[in-house]
């Protein structure tokens, strides 16, 4: 098999005992999602991000994990866009013949098996949305590798932390990676292993920096430190292993990376290996970390500690998906379902004309859901009207009385039918009919006939508010001169007017309501239907009146497609639970 086997079948076997994988799972999820990956990024899958600045030597660790070469190299900044590589344990089983084979995401059906290759279009695709010059890109390339030579465990090989800007990329390009970084490292469902050069100052190493920011308590972080052999003689970085200077829970691996001289020479990935073996096992210090140093270990350690953080978020996971998929289903349902025949057209149109009215009634009656409960509206708004507003304006004193003013008692009253109009026009605006959204124009003639209706049903309204008034005037009170006893004629008339006026104004006080309620807001509620069935529901028309937005058809597609990866997602989980997830 060449130089592909990054350590042997034995070890692969032995790390794998846990039972069977969860990872793959995951994987599969990852692979559901990249459809729609931009409308899912709030879910976050566990997986292993990759930090270290550039030339910290991750690059290398994660070729040694895989067993091959694969990754971009140069001087410069190698990773430009976020490497999400799935690694796949294939067991072996009669007719496989064990090759290794890599397939892009991007590239769904074609497989690798050239690792020149692999490196070919990972730097084509990454100057495809990056540029050439050295440019980087939020949008994630997606690589899964197969073989029987590597541990299952997902990675996302991350940009290298830089400080200095080179060949196109911006001056605020250290800012613009952290930020890219930190959006995978803060989430809660991450793995951080945190890259660091031994021949550096691993006290203020970026990696480990930038992972106690998203992760305060070192929970989630492993600390890998790279070029233990080419540190300082006399010094070794015993006291980071053991977790002395910056504790994290999950510990640290030590790892002796491939030198750039090693790779120009082609040295194979089994040498580099059994040098770094031998090493370990000869150096005074470190021979007795074996358990925290060397390749092996480290991959080890990533699949045991994905399979058990995995095991533990699955069913946070699952209840998520189903929340978002309830959201999203309710979501379509707005957008409803696209209408082939004209059939379905006449019967939309119907069902939103008949679900309006049923909708203006109940606020009416004061029984829609959509009532604010912040402000009286509808029905209890017309009531306050009538009960309060319109009673108090008709609270005239005697003095002003005596001049007419039962006469001009109309203009309250009308001022009431023009409250009580108002109200309805607000409540036709508000009539919440989810269909509507989709058809504007629709919307808009609906509003014209409704607003034309409410109008017409005024002028009988005041035509009758203007007979109740007139029907009730007093003659003029008359004589400037007067006798003592026309004076005390005067008086017992004023008192009986008074009186009068007493029952004018409870006459009007009850009629003019229901004057209103009979010619404006009953008819309303009794004749709109068949206006708008006489006005709207026409054959020529149902193909206007439908035409929805183009943005409208967009959303439905697009949330279609996600409503069908997040069932797909949940069937998945659904498959595998009773087999992966810990019983209750």
């Amino acid at each position: 098999m060449g130089e592909e086997a990054s350590f042997s079948n034995k070890n692969v076997a032995a790390s794998t005992t846990i039972g069977s994988s969860v990872i793959p799972i995951i994987n599969r999820l990852q692979d559901i999602f990249s459809p729609v990956d931009g409308e899912l990024s709030k879910i976050s899958l566990p997986q292993v991000a990759v930090v270290g600045s550039q030339s910290s030597g991750k690059s290398s660790v994660l070729e040694a994990l895989v067993g091959r070469d694969f990754l971009p190299r140069g001087c410069d900044i190698c990773t430009r866009r976020p490497l999400a590589l799935m690694l796949v344990n294939r067991p072996r089983n009669p007719g496989d013949d064990g090759r290794e084979w890599a397939e892009f995401r991007h590239l769904p059906g074609k497989r690798f098996f050239d690792f020149t290759k692999v490196r070919q279009e990972i730097m084509a695709e990454t100057n495809k949305e990056a540029g050439s010059n050295r440019g980087v890109s939020e949008k994630q390339i997606g690589l899964k590798i197969s073989s029987p030579n590597v541990l299952n465990m997902t990675l996302v090989d991350l940009p290298g932390i830089t400080k200095v800007p080179v060949g196109d990329q911006p001056t605020d390009i250290e800012a613009r990676i952290r930020k890219m970084i930190m959006a995978y490292i803060r989430q809660e469902n991450c793995i951080i292993l945190a890259v660091s050069p031994a021949n550096s100052d691993l006290a203020t190493s970026d990696a480990l920096q930038m992972a106690r920011e998203a992760d305060p308590t070192g929970s989630r972080t492993i600390g890998v430190i790279t070029k233990l052999d080419i540190m300082d003689r006399g010094t070794n970085a015993c006291n980071f292993l053991l977790g002395k200077v910056v504790p994290l829970r999950l510990g640290y691996v030590g790892v002796v990376n491939r030198s750039q001289e090693d790779i120009n020479k082609n040295r194979s990935m089994q040498d580099a290996l059994a040098y770094e073996k031998n090493f370990f096992r000869d150096h005074p210090v470190y021979n007795g970390l074996s358990d925290r140093c060397g390749i092996p270990q480290l991959a080890k350690k990533l699949n045991q500690i994905l399979e058990q953080h995995i095991r533990m978020v699955l069913p946070g996971l699952k209840s998520e998906l189903h929340s978002r998929l309830n959201a999203v289903a309710k979501e379509l349902q707005k957008y409803g379902d696209v209408m082939e025949s004209k059939a379905e057209k006449e019967t939309m149109l119907l069902n939103i004309l008949t679900k309006y009215c049923e909708a203006f009634s109940a606020m009416v009656d004061g029984r829609s859901q959509e009532i604010s409960t912040k402000e009286l509206s509808g029905g209890a708004r017309i009531r306050y009207i009538f009960q309060s507003i319109f009673v108090k304006t008709l609270e005239v004193p005697f003095e002003v009385l005596v001049r007419r003013q039962i006469a001009r008692l109309l203009d309250p009253c009308l001022q009431c039918l023009r409250f009580v109009y108002d109200e309805l026009i607000k409540m036709s605006h508000a009539c919440a009919v989810t269909e509507l959204q989709r058809f504007p124009v629709l919307r808009r003639h609906l509003d014209d006939v409704m607003g034309k209706f409410i109008r017409d049903s005024v002028r009988p309204a005041e035509r009758m508010i203007d007979s109740l008034i007139e029907i009730e005037p007093p003659s003029i009170l008359g004589p400037l001169e007067m006798t003592e006893q026309e004076a005390v004629e005067i008086l017992v008339t004023k008192l009986l007017l008074q009186s009068y006026y007493d029952v004018v104004r409870k006459n009007v006080q009850d009629l003019v309501p229901k004057s209103i309620m009979h010619f404006l807001v009953n008819h309303a509620k009794r004749n709109l239907h068949n206006t708008f069935i006489q006005k709207l529901y026409r054959e020529n028309h149902v193909e206007e009146l439908l035409q929805e937005h183009d943005e409208v058809a967009a959303n439905r597609r697009q949330v279609k497609e996600v409503s069908l990866v997040l069932q797909q997602a949940v069937q998945t989980l659904d498959e595998v639970e009773s087999e992966y997830l810990p019983e209750t």
